[in-house]
């Protein structure tokens, strides 16, 4: 029986590697699609919007077709669907003045969003407070002035400041009050559930929302530290296309890794795995063992065959 909605969160916090399907353009956002996929053998289904359509009204018509479609064998009501984002992780300003994507995106009631091109901490963090709700308080600052002193004319200043642990603090989230009547029938919960579930985990352990990174820019990855810092992020990635095309690559080269980029995804691996975030990579029928036994959580690739074999490597029981 599930246990959540997310079934990748639900995955992944039994230490068990989650497979994707979906690409970065050309993904049929149809009732009928969704219908057809609510039984993908994935565990979640990437939605390419960077390079595709930004489709709100398709997008809403696969969700209610996967939710029509199911459950899935696993018990879930629907597969995970994570959204490639269409805005670029440059800076903070780029990201704050495009938080109205991320507030549509989850009010056609998906379970994530990626950020692509993330390069700053800021831009990172501004991401996390866009896809928050002001109640959840975890990772915010607790010297930010109150909702009440805010009331009575307390100036919402914030001054970046690392905790204990040298993490930096959020500020208050900014999602607001609306979307419950989309989303809350794609989840099969009401309203006040929606609200309470509807956060970023792993920072709030009840939360449904799973958010990545996708590091992809030689500033990506010399910040890449600072960035995984950030309260919220579940996940992240090397993003080789765009990196080996900023270091003159025409074409991807792949197993393995010129020296460049195999030293920016061993940076990024080993960040991820100091901070527990799990690491998205690619892989095969002939290599899918040694990367779970590495260490490699999310699975790219596309492939039945090669996540088969890898939930038959790491002894997964739960059915897809």
């Amino acid at each position: 029986m599930a246990t959540r909605i997310n079934r990748a969160i639900e995955l992944l916090e039994a230490g068990q590697p989650i497979y994707y399907t979906g690409g970065h353009t050309g993904h049929i956002l149809t009732y009928e699609q969704g219908k057809h996929d609510a039984h993908t053998w994935a565990d979640y289904i990437n939605v390419g919007m960077e390079h595709g359509a930004f489709d709100m009204t398709g997008l809403a018509a696969y969700m209610q077709g996967l939710v029509d479609g199911g459950p899935t064998k696993s018990g879930h009501r629907t597969p995970t669907v994570i959204v490639e984002a269409v805005v670029n992780g440059t800076d903070e300003a780029n990201v704050r003045f495009s938080s109205w994507q991320f507030r549509q995106i989850l009010a056609r009631g998906v379970h994530g969003i990626l950020l692509c091109q993330a390069e700053t901490a800021g831009a990172v963090r501004a991401f996390v407070e866009a896809c928050r709700y002001p109640h959840h308080l975890e990772g915010v600052d607790p010297m930010l002035p109150t909702p009440l002193a805010r009331l009575n004319g307390a100036p919402s200043i914030y001054v970046e400041r690392p905790d204990a642990k040298g993490q930096p603090y959020l500020r208050v989230g900014l999602r607001g009050k609306g979307s419950e009547p989309s989303a809350t029938p794609i989840w099969g919960v009401n309203g006040d559930e929606y609200l309470s579930r509807c956060d970023v985990w792993p920072l709030n352990p009840k939360g449904e929302l799973l958010l990545g990174v996708k590091l992809e820019s030689p500033e990506g990855v010399a910040n890449c530290e600072e960035i995984l810092d950030v309260p919220g992020i579940g996940f992240a990635e090397m993003g080789p296309g765009d990196l080996s095309l900023s270091l003159g690559y025409l074409q991807m080269p792949r197993d393995p890794f010129p020296p460049e980029m195999q030293a920016a995804r061993d940076r990024i691996f080993n960040a991820c795995k100091k901070r527990g975030i799990a690491y998205l990579e690619a892989a095969s029928v002939t290599n899918i063992a040694e990367r779970i036994d590495e260490g490699i959580l999310v699975i790219a690739g596309g492939r039945e065959e090669t996540a088969t074999l890898g939930r038959t490597h790491s002894k997964r029981t739960m059915p897809y």
